[in-house]
């Protein structure tokens, strides 16, 4: 009976842990602070200008994604969500001066879903940059970067 009993509530346990990570997985984009963000419209300003020092934009999402369209000068890293990815990141930016303009996207999916942004964020910060935004996609980057006629590049 108490070998049942434990079962049961091992079971439970493990649910609510399952349960728990992948909405705190899920959801941790919409945590970034307003003040961290950048709206596609201002980043679009920024890349047009003919003044002013370029940012370093990463794409921290799919690489088929990437592929299809990514921003014109971005780099691909790979997915946030993955060790693999923020071992890249981390090795991209190694040597760049902590105060350089970067802007982190990924428009895999819905903000409120998106696995990549937070933890390329917070990987950033961890290594002292102090000027990291991360480009605000409400619904993806073909709805909210493409659709709008913003400047899209191809392939690798």
């Amino acid at each position: 009976m108490n070998t049942v009993k434990r079962s049961v509530e091992l079971v439970f346990v493990m649910a609510a842990v399952t349960m728990l990570g992948s909405v705190v997985f899920s959801y941790q984009a919409t945590s970034i602070p307003d003040s961290r963000l950048i709206q596609p419209e201002d980043l679009v300003k920024i890349l047009q200008s003919p003044k002013g020092e370029r940012p370093l934009i990463i794409q921290v999402g799919s690489h088929v994604l990437y592929e299809q369209a990514h921003i014109p000068g971005s780099e691909y890293i790979g997915p946030a969500s993955r060790e693999v990815g923020l071992a890249e990141l981390r090795k991209r930016v190694e040597s760049l001066p902590r105060g350089k303009l970067i802007v982190l996207y990924c428009g895999c999916c819905p903000w409120s879903h998106c696995p990549n942004v937070k933890p390329a964020l917070d990987l950033l910060r961890s290594l002292g940059f102090t000027n990291v935004k991360v480009l605000y996609i409400a619904d993806n980057f073909g709805a909210n970067w493409v659709e709008k006629g913003y400047p899209v590049g191809k392939g690798d």
